[in-house]
């Protein structure tokens, strides 16, 4: 079962989702193979310090995260991934790496990927390794408010 705080919200803000349950994954690709969810509809969350400040990221499940672009689209001056050390009090009900993109909930500011919002559905893990959440992007917009760039680059793809 999602987390008590995220399945709370969902059902208060009265958002129609569906829990997907899979064996034990710990790679967002490795959790869309196992839960049968494309690797472009599923969601994956990178923590990164911007200027100190902790934020959220949220990218295709086969996108990496390019931080010379976010620092540069966000003016940010010093931009690097956090430690778990650095996060882990921020999402006490949630696995180490389960977090789910609700960056609201824990008071985090959430950057998403564009390529997300062309999709219909999204699904991201349920603050555990074991459970999706999948839902219509467009509640997740309503609910999360992220601010949404081009955040990303296609996995083999050289950077300049």
């Amino acid at each position: 079962m999602p987390t008590k705080r995220i399945k709370d919200y969902l059902d208060n803000n009265k958002i129609k989702y569906a829990v997907l349950n899979h064996p034990a994954t710990y790679t967002a690709q490795e959790t869309a193979q196992s839960a049968h969810v494309s690797g472009k509809d599923m969601a994956k969350t990178v923590i990164v310090k911007m200027d100190g400040q902790t934020a959220m990221v949220v990218l295709p499940a086969s996108y990496k995260i390019n931080l010379g672009f976010l620092q540069e689209i966000t003016g940010s001056e010093d931009i690097r991934l956090a430690t778990e050390e650095e996060f882990r009090n921020i999402f006490p009900d949630c696995e180490m790496g389960a977090m789910p993109p609700l960056g609201n909930l824990y008071s985090v500011d959430v950057y998403v990927a564009r390529r997300l919002v062309e999709d219909e559905e999204i699904a991201f893990n349920a603050g555990n390794h074991r459970e999706l959440i999948k839902m219509k992007y467009k509640d997740y917009d309503r609910l999360v408010r992220p601010l949404i760039f081009d955040l990303t680059y296609e996995p083999f793809k050289a950077i300049d």
